[in-house]
């Protein structure tokens, strides 16, 4: 029985006692007038009374005039008459002519309701002290349990996610395979010499499926399997996060062999010292107790530790080093393939139009991780549905694609005919800088329907995937990026706030090329500032200055003149397609959205093509 249950048995017996004590003090209720038994008698004498009522040693007056009432008491020892009559009343005064005697016969209830209204005081005061010691103990409990580990068992007898329902990390999933055949068949290691893995981390950006890989592990090695967050250990008493670390262990130890997860590790397993100080405080602790059960005197035991962080950087060396984490699984964003394994397993179950091209889907999907995809297809099941229909299909597809990169459509959404003009010319200045540079990515769709936070969107997806950028591809990228900015100021001799953010991406994009990537002739191939992170502040709260006050002027010219070289080649390609900016710009303002084809069939690829992009002039 929970505490609140027993609240309301408390509550209950309260108020069962207060009516029975009001019933009590009800039935011995009277007038507000009592009387001595010798007054009663006086009055008895003097014809002043009419009726008398005895009941059990209480005694209702009732007097002649203005039907006044008054109660008295009489002793039990004696009855009525003879203690009367030692007061001097006759048998002459008691005539029933002249005063009515009533004799109440004595309730059987009268003594138990008697009895309660005495003992029941102390019953609920022993309740109320019972109660209060049972929370009291309860709590005791409570705080005697404060340090215990709650990490949450999984026996692996009924798994729910195995390597089967994990797509695209094919090589992690060979590494963890040998962990999941050590578990299952040990002394085929041993024999060899071979030691189990203390530790393995699952490195990777959010939403590549490292929790549940490690959800997978614990399927297929059939063997107990503990999570737990990292945020659970500390908490706001001193030796929690230790004590409850210890408990953790020894709950393994008791369950070997096993397998215990710790989601996001870098809430406890950042790097000792980085604090304000450098003061030793309950995160180090807890880090402390875990290092000695990871590898310490006492770890001769078939457990290991997996764990799951997309910020390696910030973990304690310690924590790293053969011995502890032994190995470390990497799962980064999928390719196309990936992607296409990755969709087999989220559309299980549904039903898929015939047309549907799980490859299509994946190539039009580039940096898309396993959430993404999984929010994909939901996506595309919720238009389905909405639309009434048996089946999902392409439009619900490329529907939800739009929907995850760029948020929901607001048609409703109310602007003057000025400003859509704006958004469909900036619109079509990124379209058409894109469509002629041969470095560019193919535009997929350009619409003024504002979604999200943009008022119009030109979606551009890359061919395949990539995972170097060369130069020319980034200066092609600025160029497309500034084509709205440009198409606004040859068009309507001004511009608008719509560009900041396509700004705000070139400034960044040509500022990471100078420091970063050494992309500058002028400044050469080296990084200028070193990003300094106090670990536990934020990312990048400070960036420290390795470079001299005259090499920063450079560097802000460096910037500045790739930047304007960028504008100024978006505005001579606009320049020279002019008529066809027109065309795209108008038919937007007709039909507010173009596909691919619909897009090309209005401005075909040119034949004459841009000779390459210009090399990068620098200062």
């Amino acid at each position: 029985m929970n505490s609140r249950n027993q609240s309301y048995i408390v509550y209950l017996l309260l108020f069962i006692a207060i009516i029975v004590m009001a019933v009590v003090s009800l039935n011995q209720r009277g007038s507000t007038e009592d009387l001595t038994l010798n007054q009663v008698a006086a009055d008895i004498k003097a014809g002043k009374i009419s009726e008398l009522v005895e009941d059990e040693n209480r005694l209702q007056v009732k007097y002649v005039e203005n039907a006044r009432e008054a109660v008295s008491n009489k002793e039990s020892s004696s009855s009525l008459i003879e203690q009367l009559s030692y007061y001097g009343v006759t048998q002459e005064d008691l005539n029933p002519e002249k005063i009515q005697i009533v004799i109440k016969p004595p309730s059987p209830w009268l003594g138990v309701l008697t009895a309660l209204g005495y003992i029941l005081p102390f019953l609920i005061l022993g309740g109320a002290f019972f109660f209060i010691f049972r929370q009291a103990q309860g709590s005791n409990n409570a705080a005697m349990s404060f340090g215990k580990s709650r990490a949450r068992m999984f026996t692996g007898d009924h798994p729910t996610v195995t390597f089967q329902d994990v797509a695209g990390v094919e090589e992690a999933k060979e590494e963890l395979k040998e962990v999941v055949e050590f578990l299952r068949e040990p002394q085929k290691f041993i024999a060899l010499g071979a030691r189990i893995p203390k530790g393995v981390l699952l490195v990777g950006p959010p939403g590549t499926g490292k929790t549940l890989l490690a959800k997978a592990v614990s399927g297929e090695a059939g063997v107990p399997f503990f999570s737990i967050s990292g945020s659970e250990f500390v908490e706001m008493f001193v030796g929690v996060g230790a004590s409850r670390v210890r408990d953790l262990f020894d709950q393994a130890k008791r369950h070997s062999p096993c397998i215990v997860f710790v989601d996001e590790i870098d809430a406890v397993g950042r790097q000792r010292g980085a604090g304000l100080g450098g003061s030793h405080d309950e995160r180090e602790q807890t880090l402390n107790q875990m290092l000695v059960e990871m590898d310490g005197f006492d770890t001769d035991t078939n457990i290991i530790i997996m764990a799951a962080t997309n910020r390696p950087d910030i973990l304690d060396p310690a924590l790293l080093r053969p011995g502890r984490f032994d190995r470390r699984v990497v799962l980064d964003r999928p390719d196309v393939r990936g992607r296409e394994a990755i969709l087999k397993v989220h559309v299980k179950g549904k039903p898929l139009a015939a047309e549907i091209d799980l490859s299509v889907l994946a190539k039009s999907t580039p940096g898309f991780v396993g959430a993404d995809l999984e929010n994909l297809v939901n996506e595309a099941a919720i238009l389905a549905a909405r639309r009434n229909k048996k089946s999902i299909t392409q439009s619900e597809f490329e529907e939800s694609i739009e929907r995850v990169i760029a948020g929901p459509e607001r048609k409703s959404r109310l602007i003057s005919k000025e400003e859509k003009k704006i958004v469909a010319y900036h619109e079509a200045g990124h379209a058409v800088v894109m469509h002629v540079l041969p470095n560019a990515d193919p535009v997929q769709k350009v619409s003024i329907i504002a979604r999200g936070m943009m008022g119009g969107y030109t979606l551009a997806l890359p061919a395949e995937d990539r995972t170097l950028m060369a130069k020319k591809k980034m200066f092609t990228e600025m160029i497309g990026l500034l084509g709205g900015r440009a198409a606004e100021e040859i068009v309507f001799d001004d511009i608008t706030s719509g560009a900041s953010n396509d700004i705000e991406r070139v400034s960044k994009m040509a500022r990471t090329m100078v420091m970063r990537l050494g992309m500058s002739d002028k400044m050469g191939p080296m990084v200028y500032g070193q990003k300094e992170e106090l670990i536990f502040l934020g990312r990048e709260i400070s960036e420290q200055r390795d470079y001299s006050e005259n090499v920063a002027e450079k560097i802000d010219q460096e910037v500045r003149e790739i930047v304007n070289q960028a504008y100024q080649e978006a505005k001579k390609l606009l320049l020279q397609y002019r008529v066809q900016l027109d065309a795209v710009a108008n038919r937007l303002l007709e039909i507010e959205t173009l596909s691919k084809d619909e897009f090309e069939t209005i401005f075909p690829h040119p034949t004459e093509k841009v000779s390459g992009i210009p090399t990068i002039q620098t200062i």
